[in-house]
């Protein structure tokens, strides 16, 4: 028995050294796994001191084409070595420094295409429909990306003998980064099982904005980047100072005047050297318009702002990538389209159950978005208290959608309102006028200073029988004319 015990104690013995064992080795195993962890961090910082570990991860989830710009947004707001500008020399082609900062640059990239050129029809397009008073607030660079010196050469001819006066008048410069300047873009990341020449070629695309946005930072105050296939509306930068305008004291990032790639894009020319060195970062890992987003984002821009009708078309017919077939076309662009409403600073309200996020702001934007409310009662109303008294020249509403045609207002009229009381948070009128009612859910009028003799200081739309669709008012548009006070 005796025997026996010991045996089974040391039995017991050699289990308990084996679990130790075993133990040890775990630890040490943890031990190494939490050495590497240290390791590779410590890397992140010696690697390069001012990219924050943020910024490497943001680099590495980059490549999946799925940030989170929530996660990063300070970090790549606050690094300071991003608001400086890239050091490059660059070859003025035509054109000289500009000898005084303008409103608005107007920026092109371009390289030699294997079957059609539009950069002479871009160009032309941008003047012809610019007025006197318009190109006077303009510049517009030329970058000729192509690494052909005889190309560059041909094209810099060109724009010479058509644009010369232009070129005279300091609107227009040509430039060249040469090759030395690019990084690597052979052999490159194929992150989404592109072709190698196709990597190289958006990298470099990438790389060629990047160089662009540097050298457009200091010239305006807003910078928009166009293609060199580009048609533009009559009278575009009335209507883009119109929108910034509409934005004052609203944070954004980018306002979208095109649904297309990287067309009719408008920044804040203090945000391009970030934007440059953001390219420049990710030159590699994803197209332009892609990273586009992430930068937006990045920056807490979380929705697109983009403004109908679309001031910029795509007209080329053949890609600048191996001359393929490029028929991409913007359904919401208008030639014709300097007639853009004011709609002045007010307060919107209603009394209708509003559906989810599509509250009452959303139908007096600019912006594609609506108002949606719940199927209305007789006497619910959308109400607009303007800031301050106005001349109204001309109105316009339009409910429904394309997708949801029944979701009109098929009974109602529009009301314009004098002697406003209450606080500011609860102003409305006392006397209202009604102007006429609401055919096939749409409402406009036209001379309505010469129908109204008052000062206009509310207006609103009034649901004068009750349905049981629901509502979308889709737009509610206001050109006002000469203001009281002037």
């Amino acid at each position: 028995v005796t025997l026996l015990n010991a045996v089974l104690h040391m039995r017991h013995s050699l289990k308990y050294f084996d679990k130790m064992r075993c133990l040890r080795k775990r630890s040490a195993v943890s031990f190494l796994g939490i050495l590497v962890i240290c390791l590779l961090f410590m890397n992140l910082y010696i690697e390069d001191g001012y990219v924050l570990e943020g910024d490497k991860q943001l680099i590495r989830e980059t490549a999946t084409h799925q940030l989170n710009p929530e996660r990063y947004v300070h970090g790549f707001k606050d690094l300071s070595n991003f608001s400086g500008s890239i050091n490059i020399s660059y070859r003025y082609l035509a054109g000289t420094p500009l000898p005084r900062k303008r409103y608005l640059t107007i920026g092109l990239s371009s390289v030699k295409r294997k079957k059609g050129n539009y950069l002479l029809e871009t160009i032309k397009s941008i003047f012809e429909q610019s007025s006197y008073e318009e190109l006077k607030e303009i510049a517009v660079v030329v970058q000729l990306a192509d690494f052909d010196s005889a190309w560059c050469e041909g094209m810099v001819q060109d724009i010479s003998q058509k644009f010369a006066h232009h070129i005279i008048a300091g609107r227009l410069i040509v430039i060249h980064v040469p090759e030395d300047y690019y990084p690597v873009l052979d052999g490159l990341k194929r992150n989404y099982n592109d072709p190698e020449d196709r990597v190289k070629f958006r990298s470099k695309q990438n790389v060629d904005y990047a160089f662009l946005l540097n050298f457009c930072a200091n010239l305006s105050d807003y910078y928009v980047m166009l293609e060199d296939d580009v048609r533009c509306s009559k009278n575009f930068l009335t209507v883009v100072k119109k929108v910034i305008t509409s934005r004052e004291g609203s944070y954004w990032v980018t306002l979208e005047f095109s649904k297309l790639g990287y067309i009719g894009k408008l920044y804040h020319s203090h945000d391009l050297p970030r934007l440059a060195h953001f390219l420049l970062m990710f030159y590699q890992e994803m197209p332009c318009d892609w990273l586009l987003i992430h930068f937006r984002g990045l920056l807490a821009q979380k929705e697109v702002i983009r403004f109908k009708p679309s001031l910029f078309q795509h007209m080329g017919y053949y890609s600048s990538y191996k001359g393929a077939e490029n028929k991409l076309k913007d359904d919401d662009f208008e030639e014709e389209s300097f007639d853009i409403p004011d709609n002045p600073p007010a307060n919107l309200h209603t009394n209708m159950n509003v559906f989810e996020n599509y509250e009452a702001s959303k139908a007096y934007s600019s912006i594609d978005e609506y108002f949606w409310g719940k199927a209305p009662s007789s006497g619910d109303f959308y109400g607009i208290v303007f800031e301050k008294p106005i001349k109204i020249s001309k109105i316009k509403v339009v409910t429904g959608t394309e997708d949801r045609q029944n979701d009109i207002l098929h009974h109602g009229a529009l009301e314009v309102g004098e002697k406003i009381v209450g606080s500011k948070k609860g102003r409305q009128c006392t006397t209202y006028l009604r102007l006429g009612e609401f055919k096939n859910g749409n409402f406009e009028i036209t001379d309505v200073e010469h129908k109204v003799l008052f000062d206009i200081n509310c207006m609103r739309i009034l649901v004068t029988k009750s349905q049981k669709e629901w509502l979308i008012i889709r737009s509610i548009s206001i050109w006002t004319s000469q203001t009281p006070n002037q």
